[in-house]
């Protein structure tokens, strides 16, 4: 057999393994289960950290302040040093909408050692605790949720025990690129975070979307959060590790009605958000990049380079071999497409945006040895412990 026939059995491998044994990744039927009303509905505080979102907060903010809640709730929206109106914005559409009560507030620079999003929860989290609240909903400024979405989520942690319930919200699917980038995105988490695996107690596999997720507020406690996260570019996944780690019950599943209204309508705006983190999540080792390249290259290159190979020099067994993988690759990949109401000719697609993926994983190591580091909102993170620069 020859070497490209070897990589593609290799491949093909690599896929029936994930197809069988990693958590059933690619199912998307794990979401929140009818919901079963407690006789009291404890007090929650609503903590929003929010940094130069004011294009976005029209959309965001008046759903949010109008949750159907029948417990007491209060909306703590921190302007994370905003140059944009953020702020005097939200407060405008409070006094328009009414609804939830809402406090708009301001942390100050953060301190060396805390990415500057985590400085604002934790201002928000400290002005709630003057409510002492039962639970914590941390949400972003560009998540619009139904106006149940708050009784879904207490409902679900009630009847299920959680310390963590969160939902992946759906991203915005409008724009070519956001076609063929934003569904991958949540299939690839899903495959490195089995939703199934989270769920489970015992199972180490833990993992958050940060745009929405209800935490127990003595969780938070005992976990530390979000002090013991401070230093956390991807706070999501760090803050589902510190509570399953302190013995904490969680749960990830795919949202019906949370939604992000951020749009990312050019390649170089979803090139940005998967670039500012990656190298973070790979912990900034380049061991774990170089490992990770090739795990791309073998499962989602590999099969297409197979096909195309073996019928050029009429290697018919290797072609074979390829095609089984890229067809199994596709088959996993139809679920996600769905979810998002994306047309089913994007599946065979995946080699394609997996590349892309590639390329912005290597880009996000390069940028971060430039000394530029993870980036968001005007603020650097140059050093895995993240102490942020102006720029």
């Amino acid at each position: 057999m020859s070497a490209i026939a070897w990589t593609a059995a290799g491949s093909l491998a690599a896929w029936l393994w994930l197809l069988l044994c990693q958590g059933f990744f690619w199912r998307t039927d794990v979401r929140l289960p009818e919901r079963v009303e407690p006789d009291e509905w404890p007090s929650v505080c609503v903590v929003v950290p929010a940094r130069d979102e004011a294009a976005v907060l029209g959309s965001s903010l008046p759903p949010l302040l109008a949750q159907d809640y029948p417990g007491r709730a209060e909306v703590f929206l921190i302007d994370d040093g905003s140059s944009d109106g953020t702020g005097d914005l939200a407060r405008e559409i409070a006094r328009r909408h009414g609804g939830v009560p809402l406090t708009v507030d301001s942390p100050g620079e953060p301190p060396a050692g805390w990415t500057g999003k985590l400085w604002a929860v934790r201002h928000g989290i400290g002005l709630a605790r003057a409510r002492a609240p039962e639970y914590l909903l941390l949400t972003d400024a560009d998540i619009a949720h139904a106006p149940d979405s708050l009784r879904d989520l207490v409902a679900a942690a009630r009847a299920g025990g959680f310390d963590v319930v969160s939902q992946m919200a759906r991203l915005r699917v409008e724009s070519l690129w956001e076609r063929l980038v934003v569904p991958a995105f949540v299939y690839f988490f899903a495959q490195l975070y089995p939703f199934r695996r989270i769920g489970k107690k015992g199972a180490r596999t833990a993992a958050a979307a940060g745009g929405c997720v209800l935490l127990r507020a003595e969780a938070a406690e005992r976990a530390r959060i979000p002090d013991a996260i401070r230093h956390a570019v991807i706070d999501d996944v760090a803050l589902a590790r510190a509570v399953k780690g302190g013995g904490g019950h969680i749960w990830l599943g795919l949202a019906e009605r949370v939604a992000s209204v951020r749009p990312y309508p050019r390649l170089r705006d979803l090139w940005r958000m998967v670039s500012r983190s990656a190298y973070a999540q790979l912990r900034h080792n380049p061991l774990v990049l170089a490992g990770t390249v090739a795990g791309l290259a073998l499962v989602y290159l590999a099969p297409p380079v197979a096909v195309v190979a073996g019928a050029v020099v009429g290697d018919t067994a290797t072609a074979a071999v390829g095609g089984i993988a890229w067809l199994v690759m596709t088959g996993t990949y139809v679920p996600m497409l769905r979810y998002y109401r994306q047309p089913l000719w994007l599946a065979p697609l995946l080699p394609f945006t997996a590349f892309l993926y590639l390329l912005m994983t290597v880009d996000s190591a390069v940028q971060h040895y430039r000394g530029r580091g993870a980036a968001w909102k005007g603020r650097t993170y140059t050093r895995p412990d993240a102490v942020p620069d102006e720029g």
